[in-house]
């Protein structure tokens, strides 16, 4: 395969309502049946109208960003100070729901287009209705990438290919047979016409050429790219899952489950409360079977059911201090047991031991 990657020169300003199947087929007339469109997302926006108006600078202009921000955010994935992950209407996964604030007047913001599948489609529509050409069309925007420093183009709508290629049920050269090879291959597109497009050059359109032998129907567009939540590993920030959990340890019964606690998740949340609790608060891990049957017999509540317990072992309070500060650690082992997935129950201590409370689990 050779790929060559063409700059569209000349469109220019692209306002609303302009006509951008004309633009681009009157720039580059040297267009070819089977080439792929690498359109940047914001010219699309432009043409269908996707600007509101803030104000140019000052506290007004944060103010009216942060009320369009939330207009297009579905869900908050991360905060981190003035930064805003969020997932836009679309499924998308990006900074500030892709809003922009460059290359366009001082006064205004471009949001991203309503439906870019819909955009990509209509885009390859009207140049092969008017202008007799096969293409496929990516509409593609700019997106940073978790773990890595760097930005790079994506698509976010597609017509005319698929968005993956699927290479799974192949068989390597070893004769291994792929099990998960999925190639978002529109992304690489995106990216390779993103070299000769740049930031600051005014040149909103590539032209890939050599990567199709003819332009595909195909309208998944780029919606298969967007991963679906129920497979999603990392669907929110830390801090976020953590507040997440707290809220989930709000609402577990106040008991021990119906089947044993697992010994190593125990442990975990153990471990996680140990560096943070007041001197002389010690939590100690209890499985021996006769020990739970002593407390069966001998503790008013014990569920017989529990089989495994976190004693808390401290000198007993005597000042209320102290008693407040027992209590809280307490309440940190209980919130960390229930972020392992394990709800747990405060009864009275054994009778007879050193413990001021117990937890069953």
């Amino acid at each position: 395969m050779r790929l060559e990657i063409l700059p569209v020169l000349g469109i220019g300003d692209v306002t609303e309502g302009d006509d951008l199947a004309a633009l681009i087929a009157t720039a580059a007339p040297w267009l070819r049946d089977g080439d792929v469109l690498v359109v940047t997302s914001k010219i699309v926006s432009k043409a269908e109208g996707r600007l509101v108006d803030v104000p140019a600078d000052g506290p007004d202009r944060l103010a009216a960003r942060d009320e369009v921000l939330a207009g297009e955010t579905a869900r908050v994935v991360a905060t981190r100070g003035a930064t805003r992950i969020v997932q836009t209407h679309h499924g998308f996964v990006m900074a500030s729901a892709g809003i922009d604030a460059s290359n366009v007047d001082k006064t205004r913001l471009v949001l991203l287009p309503e439906d870019p599948d819909a955009s990509a489609r209509a885009l390859r529509a009207a140049l092969r209705e008017r202008y007799d050409l096969d293409v496929a069309v990516i509409v593609s925007d700019t997106m940073g990438r978790p773990w890595r420093n760097g930005l790079t183009d994506v698509a976010l709508g597609v017509a005319g290919m698929p968005a993956i290629r699927d290479h799974r049920g192949e068989i390597d050269p070893y004769g291994n047979e792929l099990q998960l090879t999925q190639m978002a291959v529109v992304d690489e597109l995106a990216g390779a016409g993103e070299l000769i497009k740049g930031k600051c050059d005014q040149v909103p359109v590539a032209v890939i050429r050599g990567y199709l032998g003819g332009a595909r129907d195909d309208d998944t567009g780029a919606r298969a790219l967007v991963r679906d939540a129920s497979l999603d590993l990392f669907s929110m920030g830390t801090a976020e899952a953590h507040a997440a959990g707290l809220r989930a340890a709000a609402t577990l019964a106040d008991g021990p489950g119906p089947t044993p606690a697992d010994p190593a998740a125990v442990d975990r949340a153990i471990a996680v409360v140990a560096e943070v609790v007041a001197p002389g608060t010690v939590f100690t891990h209890v499985t021996d079977q006769d020990v739970r049957a002593g407390l069966v017999a001998t503790v008013p509540g014990w569920p017989a059911s529990a089989t495994g317990l976190v004693l808390g072992t401290a000198p007993a309070p005597v000042d209320p201090a102290d008693l407040v500060r027992f209590g809280a650690d307490l309440q940190r082992l209980r919130t960390a047991l229930a972020a392992e997935g394990v709800p747990s129950a405060l009864l009275p201590p054994p009778p007879g031991s050193t413990a001021s409370a117990a937890l069953a689990v």
